[in-house]
Formats: C-alpha cells, sequence, structure tokens
C-alpha cells in the first residue's frame, strides 16, 4: 500500500520536473506561460510534501488518517517514528527545502506585494526583499531532495 503512495508522490514530482525542464528550454515562451509553468511546478511540489506526509503514515499501517502538518503525523501514532524526527529536523533548519517550501506555499497565497517607486528622495530606502527563491535552479534543488527522501522512506519500509 505504501509503495503505491511512493508512485503518487513520485508522479507529483515527476510532473513538476517536466515544467522545470519546459521553463528552461521554451525560449518562445511568454511572461504568462512561464509564470504559469512555475507556479504549476511549485503546486505540484507543494502536493508532493503533502502526500509524503501521507505516504508515511501508510508506511506505518495508518491506513486511513491524512496529516496535514509533521505535528499532525506524529499525533498519529503513539510512538516517536524516526521520520517525525527527521522531517521536524528539516523543518526547523534555516534553507532547507522544507522551509523553501514553506516560504513558496506562503507566497503563492498573498497578493504580490506593492513595490515602492524609485526616485531621487528615496532611493535609499528603497527595500529590495523579492521573496523567496522561486528560480528554476532553487526549485530543481527541492525536487531533487524530495525525490531522494522519498526514495529513501520507500527503500526503508519495503525491506519490511
Amino acid at each position: 500500500m505504501a509503495s503505491q503512495w511512493h508512485t503518487l508522490v513520485s508522479q507529483k514530482l515527476f510532473l513538476a520536473k517536466t515544467l522545470l525542464v519546459r521553463v528552461e528550454q521554451d525560449e518562445a515562451a511568454t511572461a504568462p506561460e512561464r509564470e504559469a509553468q512555475l507556479q504549476g511546478a511549485i503546486e505540484l511540489l507543494l502536493r508532493a510534501r503533502e502526500l509524503l506526509l501521507v505516504m508515511i503514515a501508510r508506511c506505518h499501517q495508518n491506513k486511513v488518517d491524512r496529516p496535514a502538518s509533521i505535528d499532525e503525523l506524529e499525533a498519529l501514532f503513539p510512538y516517536a517514528i524516526a521520520e517525525g524526527g527527521m522531517l521536524k529536523e528539516l523543518a526547523e533548519t534555516p534553507g532547507s527545502w522544507w522551509q523553501q517550501l514553506n516560504q513558496l506555499e506562503t507566497a503563492a497565497g498573498e497578493p504580490p506585494k506593492t513595490r515602492k517607486t524609485v526616485t531621487e528622495e528615496n532611493i535609499i530606502a528603497v527595500s529590495a526583499d523579492q521573496g523567496p527563491d522561486r528560480s528554476v535552479q532553487a526549485l530543481n534543488k527541492i525536487l531533487a531532495a524530495m525525490t531522494v527522501l522519498t526514495r529513501e522512506i520507500d527503500e526503508q519500509h519495503s525491506e519490511w
């Protein structure tokens, strides 16, 4: 059963990778097309992260619940699960792929920030906050890390 969830997580990661490849290769794409591909890849990465939590629950024989957070995952079991500690550490590590996904999720759920107009009077005071890194390279790093972790969890639980 858990391997079916591994397949589903892997599918979302593969589709995100497909969109990221298109962003890199399609020079003729318009700005809205590139934006759609980037946002689509981000949404697929976020969905894969949600499904990863469900996959872990299934690996530990919980066939019903669909945890939406690490805390919800850990609360499902009367014992500590290794994946919970590992994911908590990831979530607390600055710059980790888990934190990057949190930042991307927050940014995707908010309207764009209004930018100040640069004039001679305020040129020093203009902030350069651009939000989370949405570059193809950054998204590919997240994707690679998620792929490795998903595969490791599946392999570990398939040994039993």
